[in-house]
């Protein structure tokens, strides 16, 4: 399959990329970078009029692309899920306002149980936000996480389990969010984003530092590492996929840079890499 070079009206970049920079600020260096879309992270909301969020977003240029993050279902008490269950209820909302179709879920995992028990509360979680989320009109990413997270994080490890439990879940509203840092390792990768198919909702990229200094906050910019992201994205592509690239790059060396220079780099990462 022959990519065309990814350009700047097929980037998306989320707020968790430019962490010190606030949403509004985001929204003005996005536009003035030539960025295409932004996915919000529910923290870039605290604080600040929901509503208001929705009409600095909506009046923008930019395509709002999603909202990160829901999840984290497991636990150990029924009523910590119920407030698991509120909190997304609230992201949905959340998503609804401000424009996102797609909410991001990280689905967590409970070290106090076993991971065949944290999967079973994830489903039921789901499964309990679906009439939400159609009635919001939000749709659901799965997405699973690399299995170094697999004891808080998440218990959904590997595209095949998010196809499971999409398929067993069947609804139109739930699909997949597939993230290259957490998926690029996978020898099954390619077979499993075919199957996934049009239930792709959201591809998000980075690159994997060798060393990786810090496994959470130090994710390279797109061609400083091991991930074949461009042969990915061809198979994400093949599968149905046609929506934005979404850089998402947790970095403490990043965040302490001029966040527009920054932007400027990550274009050009895109065009060389993804």
């Amino acid at each position: 399959m022959s990519l065309t070079p990814l350009d700047s009206s097929r980037i998306c970049v989320h707020t968790m990329t430019t962490k010190p920079l606030s949403l509004e600020q985001a929204v003005e260096a996005y536009v003035d970078a030539g960025i295409a879309g932004i996915t919000v992270w529910r923290q870039h909301l605290d604080g600040i009029d929901l509503n208001g969020a929705a009409s600095l977003l909506n009046g923008s240029e930019l395509d709002v692309v999603g909202l990160c993050r829901g999840g984290f279902f497991p636990a150990l008490s029924g009523d910590t899920r119920q407030k698991a269950l509120d909190d997304n209820c609230r992201a949905i909302e959340e998503a609804a306002t401000i424009g996102a179709p797609v909410a991001v879920l990280v689905c967590g995992a409970e070290p106090g149980q076993s991971l065949d028990e944290s999967r079973k509360q994830i489903a039921d979680g789901i499964a309990a936000l679906i009439p939400e989320a159609e009635a919001a009109g939000v749709r659901l990413a799965v997405e699973p996480l690399h299995p170094m997270y697999a004891d808080t994080r998440s218990a959904i490890n590997t595209l095949a389990q998010a196809n499971d439990l999409v398929e067993a879940l069947d609804s139109e509203w739930v699909g997949i969010a597939a993230d290259v840092y957490h998926l690029w390792w996978d020898p099954a990768l390619e077979r499993e984003i075919a199957r996934a198919g049009d239930s792709i909702l959201a591809f998000h990229v980075c690159d994997w530092r060798t060393p990786t200094r810090d496994l959470v906050n130090d994710r390279g910019l797109m061609g400083e590492g091991c991930i074949p992201i461009r042969q990915i994205r061809g198979w994400i592509e093949q599968a149905g996929f046609s929506g934005y690239s979404e850089v998402e790059i947790f970095s403490e060396e990043f965040w302490a840079t001029d966040q527009r220079a920054y932007l400027e780099r990550i274009k050009e990462a895109c065009r060389g890499h993804v």
